[in-house]
Protein backbone atom coordinates (compact mmCIF):
# COMPACT_ATOMS: atom_id res chain seq x y z
CA UNK A 1 0.00 0.00 0.00
CA UNK A 2 1.85 2.97 -1.35
CA UNK A 3 2.81 5.63 1.14
CA UNK A 4 1.72 3.64 4.18
CA UNK A 5 4.97 3.85 6.09
CA UNK A 6 4.91 7.52 6.95
CA UNK A 7 6.29 7.05 10.50
CA UNK A 8 3.68 9.33 12.03
CA UNK A 9 3.62 11.85 9.19
CA UNK A 10 0.21 12.61 7.73
CA UNK A 11 -3.32 11.52 8.66
CA UNK A 12 -4.34 8.15 10.06
CA UNK A 13 -4.45 5.26 7.63
CA UNK A 14 -7.87 4.22 6.31
CA UNK A 15 -7.81 1.05 8.44
CA UNK A 16 -6.92 2.91 11.66
CA UNK A 17 -9.57 3.66 14.26
CA UNK A 18 -10.96 7.17 13.81
CA UNK A 19 -11.40 8.94 17.18
CA UNK A 20 -14.16 11.11 15.71
CA UNK A 21 -16.16 7.94 14.95
CA UNK A 22 -15.92 6.24 18.34
CA UNK A 23 -18.82 3.99 19.30
CA UNK A 24 -18.92 5.81 22.60
CA UNK A 25 -19.10 4.74 26.22
CA UNK A 26 -21.56 2.56 28.12
CA UNK A 27 -22.55 5.63 30.14
CA UNK A 28 -22.77 8.64 27.79
CA UNK A 29 -20.62 11.61 28.74
CA UNK A 30 -20.04 15.03 27.16
CA UNK A 31 -17.05 15.06 24.82
CA UNK A 32 -13.86 16.73 26.01
CA UNK A 33 -13.02 19.98 24.22
CA UNK A 34 -9.28 19.27 24.49
CA UNK A 35 -8.82 15.51 24.23
CA UNK A 36 -9.91 12.68 21.95
CA UNK A 37 -11.86 9.78 23.49
CA UNK A 38 -8.72 7.65 23.53
CA UNK A 39 -6.61 10.32 25.19
CA UNK A 40 -9.24 10.44 27.94
CA UNK A 41 -9.11 6.64 28.20
CA UNK A 42 -5.33 6.72 28.59
CA UNK A 43 -5.49 9.46 31.21
CA UNK A 44 -8.16 7.63 33.23
CA UNK A 45 -6.06 4.48 33.23
CA UNK A 46 -2.89 6.29 34.32
CA UNK A 47 -4.74 7.99 37.20
CA UNK A 48 -6.45 4.78 38.37
CA UNK A 49 -5.61 3.05 41.63
CA UNK A 50 -5.10 -0.27 39.85
CA UNK A 51 -2.44 1.26 37.61
CA UNK A 52 -0.47 2.60 40.57
CA UNK A 53 -0.57 -0.80 42.26
CA UNK A 54 1.32 -2.33 39.34
CA UNK A 55 4.52 -0.82 40.73
CA UNK A 56 4.58 -3.44 43.50
CA UNK A 57 3.41 -6.44 41.49
CA UNK A 58 5.87 -9.07 40.29
CA UNK A 59 6.84 -9.53 36.66
CA UNK A 60 9.31 -12.41 37.18
CA UNK A 61 11.47 -11.44 40.18
CA UNK A 62 10.02 -10.25 43.49
CA UNK A 63 10.45 -6.65 44.63
CA UNK A 64 13.02 -7.55 47.31
CA UNK A 65 15.34 -9.40 44.92
CA UNK A 66 16.77 -6.20 43.48
CA UNK A 67 15.94 -2.61 42.59
CA UNK A 68 16.47 -2.95 38.84
CA UNK A 69 14.24 -5.87 37.89
CA UNK A 70 11.06 -5.17 35.97
CA UNK A 71 7.83 -4.87 37.85
CA UNK A 72 4.39 -5.20 36.31
CA UNK A 73 4.35 -1.40 36.02
CA UNK A 74 7.68 -0.99 34.24
CA UNK A 75 6.72 -3.86 31.94
CA UNK A 76 3.48 -2.05 31.12
CA UNK A 77 5.33 1.19 30.37
CA UNK A 78 7.70 -0.64 28.01
CA UNK A 79 4.76 -2.30 26.24
CA UNK A 80 3.11 1.10 25.80
CA UNK A 81 6.28 2.60 24.31
CA UNK A 82 6.60 -0.21 21.77
CA UNK A 83 2.88 -0.08 20.95
CA UNK A 84 3.16 3.64 20.22
CA UNK A 85 6.20 3.07 18.02
CA UNK A 86 4.30 0.50 15.95
CA UNK A 87 1.19 2.68 15.78
CA UNK A 88 3.20 5.70 14.66
CA UNK A 89 4.96 3.78 11.89
CA UNK A 90 1.69 2.33 10.58
CA UNK A 91 -0.30 5.55 10.99
CA UNK A 92 -2.67 4.10 13.57
CA UNK A 93 -4.18 5.97 16.50
CA UNK A 94 -1.26 6.09 18.96
CA UNK A 95 -3.40 7.10 21.92
CA UNK A 96 -5.70 4.10 21.57
CA UNK A 97 -2.76 1.71 21.18
CA UNK A 98 -1.19 3.23 24.29
CA UNK A 99 -4.42 3.05 26.32
CA UNK A 100 -4.86 -0.65 25.52
CA UNK A 101 -1.22 -1.36 26.36
CA UNK A 102 -1.47 0.49 29.68
CA UNK A 103 -4.61 -1.41 30.71
CA UNK A 104 -3.74 -4.92 29.58
CA UNK A 105 -2.32 -6.12 32.92
CA UNK A 106 -4.50 -4.20 35.39
CA UNK A 107 -6.13 -7.47 36.50
CA UNK A 108 -2.91 -9.29 37.34
CA UNK A 109 -2.57 -10.81 40.80
CA UNK A 110 0.32 -10.33 43.21
CA UNK A 111 3.32 -12.58 42.53
CA UNK A 112 2.73 -12.71 38.77
CA UNK A 113 1.49 -15.92 37.19
CA UNK A 114 2.06 -17.83 40.44
CA UNK A 115 -0.64 -15.75 42.11
CA UNK A 116 -2.91 -16.26 39.12
CA UNK A 117 -2.48 -20.05 39.27
CA UNK A 118 -3.31 -20.12 42.98
CA UNK A 119 -6.34 -17.88 42.61
CA UNK A 120 -7.66 -19.85 39.63
CA UNK A 121 -7.30 -23.04 41.66
CA UNK A 122 -9.24 -21.57 44.59
CA UNK A 123 -11.93 -20.25 42.24
CA UNK A 124 -12.67 -23.59 40.60
CA UNK A 125 -16.37 -24.17 41.03
CA UNK A 126 -16.96 -20.41 41.12
CA UNK A 127 -16.06 -19.43 37.56
CA UNK A 128 -12.27 -19.62 37.84
CA UNK A 129 -9.87 -16.70 37.58
CA UNK A 130 -8.59 -15.15 34.35
CA UNK A 131 -6.40 -12.05 34.52
CA UNK A 132 -7.72 -10.70 31.22
CA UNK A 133 -11.30 -10.93 32.47
CA UNK A 134 -10.15 -9.41 35.76
CA UNK A 135 -8.70 -6.44 33.88
CA UNK A 136 -12.17 -5.92 32.40
CA UNK A 137 -13.70 -6.08 35.89
CA UNK A 138 -11.21 -3.48 37.11
CA UNK A 139 -12.06 -0.95 34.42
CA UNK A 140 -15.82 -1.59 34.36
CA UNK A 141 -16.66 -2.30 38.03
CA UNK A 142 -13.91 -2.24 40.63
CA UNK A 143 -12.47 1.24 40.15
CA UNK A 144 -14.76 3.64 42.01
CA UNK A 145 -13.73 7.18 41.18
CA UNK A 146 -16.67 8.81 39.43
CA UNK A 147 -20.06 9.94 40.81
CA UNK A 148 -22.28 8.44 38.10
CA UNK A 149 -20.79 5.01 37.36
CA UNK A 150 -18.45 2.28 38.61
CA UNK A 151 -15.28 1.62 36.66
CA UNK A 152 -13.57 4.03 34.29
CA UNK A 153 -16.27 4.10 31.58
CA UNK A 154 -13.69 3.61 28.85
CA UNK A 155 -14.58 3.86 25.18
CA UNK A 156 -15.93 0.86 23.27
CA UNK A 157 -12.70 0.70 21.29
CA UNK A 158 -10.52 0.57 24.41
CA UNK A 159 -12.65 -2.18 25.98
CA UNK A 160 -12.75 -4.16 22.74
CA UNK A 161 -8.97 -3.96 22.57
CA UNK A 162 -8.55 -4.95 26.21
CA UNK A 163 -10.72 -8.06 25.82
CA UNK A 164 -9.70 -9.14 22.31
CA UNK A 165 -6.09 -7.96 21.93
CA UNK A 166 -4.95 -11.57 21.60
CA UNK A 167 -7.60 -12.36 18.99
CA UNK A 168 -11.27 -13.39 18.82
CA UNK A 169 -12.75 -15.21 21.80
CA UNK A 170 -15.51 -16.96 19.83
CA UNK A 171 -15.93 -18.48 16.39
CA UNK A 172 -18.87 -17.75 14.11
CA UNK A 173 -20.97 -20.37 15.90
CA UNK A 174 -20.35 -18.87 19.31
CA UNK A 175 -17.84 -21.50 20.46
CA UNK A 176 -14.72 -20.57 22.37
CA UNK A 177 -11.46 -20.32 20.43
CA UNK A 178 -7.82 -19.83 21.37
CA UNK A 179 -7.29 -20.10 25.12
CA UNK A 180 -11.07 -20.52 25.55
CA UNK A 181 -11.46 -23.46 23.18
CA UNK A 182 -13.68 -26.12 24.69
CA UNK A 183 -14.67 -24.07 27.72
CA UNK A 184 -16.99 -21.27 28.73
CA UNK A 185 -15.88 -17.66 28.57
CA UNK A 186 -15.17 -15.98 31.92
CA UNK A 187 -18.29 -14.71 33.65
CA UNK A 188 -16.97 -11.13 33.75
CA UNK A 189 -16.69 -11.00 29.97
CA UNK A 190 -20.11 -12.57 29.42
CA UNK A 191 -21.73 -10.21 31.93
CA UNK A 192 -20.23 -7.10 30.39
CA UNK A 193 -20.92 -8.06 26.78
CA UNK A 194 -24.58 -8.60 27.70
CA UNK A 195 -24.65 -4.83 28.35
CA UNK A 196 -22.35 -3.70 25.54
CA UNK A 197 -21.55 -5.99 22.62
CA UNK A 198 -17.77 -6.15 22.07
CA UNK A 199 -18.15 -8.42 19.03
CA UNK A 200 -16.18 -11.32 20.49
CA UNK A 201 -16.05 -13.28 17.22
CA UNK A 202 -14.03 -10.67 15.30
CA UNK A 203 -10.45 -9.51 15.57
CA UNK A 204 -9.78 -6.31 17.48
CA UNK A 205 -8.53 -3.09 15.92
CA UNK A 206 -5.05 -2.70 14.49
CA UNK A 207 -4.24 -0.60 17.56
CA UNK A 208 -5.12 -3.50 19.87
CA UNK A 209 -3.10 -5.90 17.73
CA UNK A 210 -0.12 -3.53 17.99
CA UNK A 211 -0.47 -3.52 21.79
CA UNK A 212 -0.63 -7.32 21.88
CA UNK A 213 2.52 -7.90 19.88
CA UNK A 214 4.26 -5.10 21.81
CA UNK A 215 3.64 -7.23 24.91
CA UNK A 216 5.49 -10.16 23.32
CA UNK A 217 8.39 -7.95 22.22
CA UNK A 218 8.72 -6.28 25.62
CA UNK A 219 8.84 -9.41 27.69
CA UNK A 220 11.16 -11.27 25.34
CA UNK A 221 13.61 -8.39 25.61
CA UNK A 222 13.34 -7.50 29.27
CA UNK A 223 13.27 -11.08 30.52
CA UNK A 224 16.60 -11.61 28.73
CA UNK A 225 17.90 -8.51 30.52
CA UNK A 226 16.54 -9.53 33.94
CA UNK A 227 17.64 -13.14 33.47
CA UNK A 228 21.19 -11.97 32.75
CA UNK A 229 21.12 -9.62 35.75
CA UNK A 230 19.97 -12.49 37.98
CA UNK A 231 22.74 -14.77 36.75
CA UNK A 232 20.27 -17.30 35.33
CA UNK A 233 21.27 -16.60 31.73
CA UNK A 234 24.72 -16.40 30.19
CA UNK A 235 26.03 -14.90 26.97
CA UNK A 236 27.10 -18.35 25.79
CA UNK A 237 23.68 -19.72 26.63
CA UNK A 238 21.99 -17.04 24.54
CA UNK A 239 23.98 -18.32 21.58
CA UNK A 240 21.82 -21.46 21.63
CA UNK A 241 19.06 -19.33 20.05
CA UNK A 242 19.93 -18.61 16.42
CA UNK A 243 18.29 -15.17 16.43
CA UNK A 244 20.28 -14.12 19.50
CA UNK A 245 23.51 -15.66 18.21
CA UNK A 246 23.25 -13.52 15.05
CA UNK A 247 22.79 -10.41 17.17
CA UNK A 248 25.71 -11.31 19.43
CA UNK A 249 27.99 -11.99 16.47
CA UNK A 250 27.14 -8.62 14.95
CA UNK A 251 27.75 -6.78 18.22
CA UNK A 252 31.07 -8.51 18.86
CA UNK A 253 32.22 -7.79 15.30
CA UNK A 254 31.42 -4.09 15.72
CA UNK A 255 32.47 -3.76 19.37
CA UNK A 256 35.06 -6.43 20.28
CA UNK A 257 35.64 -6.83 24.01
CA UNK A 258 32.55 -4.84 24.99
CA UNK A 259 32.01 -4.98 28.76
CA UNK A 260 29.13 -7.21 29.84
CA UNK A 261 26.59 -4.55 30.99
CA UNK A 262 26.93 -2.69 27.67
CA UNK A 263 26.82 -5.98 25.74
CA UNK A 264 23.58 -7.07 27.43
CA UNK A 265 21.97 -3.68 26.85
CA UNK A 266 22.98 -3.77 23.19
CA UNK A 267 21.48 -7.25 22.80
CA UNK A 268 18.19 -6.06 24.33
CA UNK A 269 18.17 -2.91 22.20
CA UNK A 270 18.73 -4.87 19.00
CA UNK A 271 16.14 -7.51 19.90
CA UNK A 272 13.52 -4.78 20.27
CA UNK A 273 14.61 -2.96 17.12
CA UNK A 274 14.67 -6.06 14.92
CA UNK A 275 11.31 -7.25 16.19
CA UNK A 276 9.64 -3.87 15.69
CA UNK A 277 11.06 -3.56 12.18
CA UNK A 278 9.91 -7.09 11.36
CA UNK A 279 6.37 -6.40 12.59
CA UNK A 280 6.17 -3.21 10.53
CA UNK A 281 7.38 -4.97 7.38
CA UNK A 282 5.04 -7.94 7.88
CA UNK A 283 2.09 -5.67 8.67
CA UNK A 284 2.71 -3.70 5.48
CA UNK A 285 2.84 -6.95 3.51
CA UNK A 286 -0.43 -8.25 4.98
CA UNK A 287 -2.17 -4.90 4.63
CA UNK A 288 -1.01 -4.70 1.05
CA UNK A 289 -2.55 -8.11 0.33
CA UNK A 290 -5.80 -7.54 2.19
CA UNK A 291 -6.30 -3.81 1.55
CA UNK A 292 -8.76 -3.18 4.40
CA UNK A 293 -10.61 0.04 3.61
CA UNK A 294 -11.68 0.73 7.21
CA UNK A 295 -11.12 -0.31 10.80
CA UNK A 296 -14.17 -2.59 10.58
CA UNK A 297 -12.84 -4.22 7.41
CA UNK A 298 -9.60 -4.95 9.27
CA UNK A 299 -11.57 -6.50 12.16
CA UNK A 300 -13.19 -8.88 9.66
CA UNK A 301 -9.98 -9.72 7.78
CA UNK A 302 -9.94 -13.26 9.19
CA UNK A 303 -6.38 -13.04 10.50
CA UNK A 304 -4.29 -10.51 12.42
CA UNK A 305 -2.74 -7.75 10.35
CA UNK A 306 -0.12 -6.72 12.93
CA UNK A 307 2.10 -9.76 13.37
CA UNK A 308 5.57 -11.26 13.14
CA UNK A 309 6.84 -12.77 9.91
CA UNK A 310 7.22 -16.56 9.82
CA UNK A 311 10.93 -16.20 10.61
CA UNK A 312 10.29 -14.06 13.66
CA UNK A 313 7.50 -16.35 14.85
CA UNK A 314 10.13 -19.09 15.03
CA UNK A 315 12.65 -16.78 16.74
CA UNK A 316 10.05 -15.62 19.28
CA UNK A 317 9.17 -19.23 20.08
CA UNK A 318 12.85 -20.14 20.49
CA UNK A 319 13.46 -17.19 22.84
CA UNK A 320 10.43 -18.07 24.95
CA UNK A 321 11.49 -21.73 25.12
CA UNK A 322 14.97 -20.69 26.26
CA UNK A 323 13.51 -18.38 28.90
CA UNK A 324 11.08 -21.07 30.05
CA UNK A 325 13.83 -23.57 30.77
CA UNK A 326 16.54 -21.19 32.02
CA UNK A 327 14.52 -18.57 33.91
CA UNK A 328 10.85 -19.32 34.57
CA UNK A 329 11.49 -22.97 35.56
CA UNK A 330 14.82 -22.36 37.28
CA UNK A 331 14.76 -23.91 40.79
CA UNK A 332 15.47 -20.52 42.38
CA UNK A 333 12.47 -18.93 40.67
CA UNK A 334 10.26 -21.98 41.20
CA UNK A 335 11.01 -22.01 44.93
CA UNK A 336 9.87 -18.42 45.27
CA UNK A 337 6.80 -18.87 43.09
CA UNK A 338 5.69 -22.03 44.89
CA UNK A 339 5.91 -20.21 48.22
CA UNK A 340 4.02 -17.26 46.72
CA UNK A 341 1.22 -19.55 45.53
CA UNK A 342 0.92 -20.77 49.11
CA UNK A 343 0.53 -17.20 50.37
CA UNK A 344 -2.37 -16.53 48.01
CA UNK A 345 -4.02 -19.87 48.76
CA UNK A 346 -3.81 -19.43 52.53
CA UNK A 347 -5.17 -15.89 52.35
CA UNK A 348 -8.13 -17.04 50.24
CA UNK A 349 -8.90 -19.88 52.65
CA UNK A 350 -8.72 -17.54 55.65
CA UNK A 351 -11.06 -14.95 54.11
CA UNK A 352 -13.45 -17.71 53.04
CA UNK A 353 -13.60 -19.26 56.51
CA UNK A 354 -13.47 -15.94 58.37
CA UNK A 355 -15.00 -13.06 56.35
CA UNK A 356 -14.42 -10.75 59.32
CA UNK A 357 -10.74 -10.88 58.39
CA UNK A 358 -11.57 -8.80 55.33
CA UNK A 359 -11.54 -5.00 55.54
CA UNK A 360 -15.02 -3.58 56.36
CA UNK A 361 -15.67 -2.26 52.85
CA UNK A 362 -14.98 -5.68 51.34
CA UNK A 363 -17.13 -7.73 53.73
CA UNK A 364 -20.22 -5.55 53.46
CA UNK A 365 -23.11 -7.66 52.18
CA UNK A 366 -21.20 -10.94 52.23
CA UNK A 367 -23.51 -12.47 54.85
CA UNK A 368 -26.36 -12.51 52.32
CA UNK A 369 -24.21 -13.40 49.30
CA UNK A 370 -24.32 -16.79 47.62
CA UNK A 371 -21.11 -18.80 47.43
CA UNK A 372 -20.18 -17.59 43.94
CA UNK A 373 -20.55 -13.92 44.84
CA UNK A 374 -18.66 -14.48 48.07
CA UNK A 375 -15.80 -16.20 46.26
CA UNK A 376 -15.67 -13.48 43.60
CA UNK A 377 -15.50 -10.75 46.24
CA UNK A 378 -12.55 -12.47 47.90
CA UNK A 379 -10.94 -13.01 44.50
CA UNK A 380 -11.35 -9.31 43.62
CA UNK A 381 -9.73 -8.30 46.89
CA UNK A 382 -6.83 -10.71 46.51
CA UNK A 383 -6.23 -9.90 42.84
CA UNK A 384 -5.91 -6.22 43.67
CA UNK A 385 -3.19 -6.77 46.27
CA UNK A 386 0.42 -5.84 45.68
CA UNK A 387 3.13 -8.31 46.67
CA UNK A 388 3.95 -6.23 49.75
CA UNK A 389 0.34 -5.99 50.89
CA UNK A 390 -0.21 -9.74 50.47
CA UNK A 391 2.85 -10.46 52.60
CA UNK A 392 1.70 -7.97 55.26
CA UNK A 393 -1.74 -9.59 55.33
CA UNK A 394 -0.14 -13.01 55.70
CA UNK A 395 1.92 -11.72 58.62
CA UNK A 396 -1.17 -10.13 60.21
CA UNK A 397 -3.42 -13.16 59.87
CA UNK A 398 -0.93 -15.97 60.50
CA UNK A 399 1.73 -14.19 62.54
CA UNK A 400 4.30 -15.62 60.13
CA UNK A 401 6.29 -14.39 57.18
CA UNK A 402 6.65 -16.96 54.41
CA UNK A 403 10.14 -17.78 53.16
CA UNK A 404 10.34 -16.27 49.68
CA UNK A 405 14.10 -16.14 49.63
Amino acid sequence: MEGLIGFGIGPHAAFAVDPTMSRGRLYPEPESPTRTPYQRDRDRIVHSTAFRRLKDKTQVFLFDEGDHYRTRLTHTIEVAQIARALARALRLDEDLAEAIALSHDLGHTPFGHAGERALDRMMQGHGGFDHNAQSLRVVTKLERRYPHFDGLNLSWEALEGLVKHNGPLLDGQGRGVGSYEGKALPAAILAYTAEQDLQLATYASAEAQAAAIADDIAYDAHDIDDGMRAGLLTVEGLREVDFLREILDAIEAEHPGLEKPRLVNEVVRRVITRMIEDVIAEALRRLGETKPASADALRHAGRPMIAFSAGLVAADKAIKTHLWHRVYRHPRVMHVMTAAEGVVQRLFERYWNDPDALPPEWRTGLDAADTDRRARRISDFLAGMTDRYALREHQRLFDASPDLG
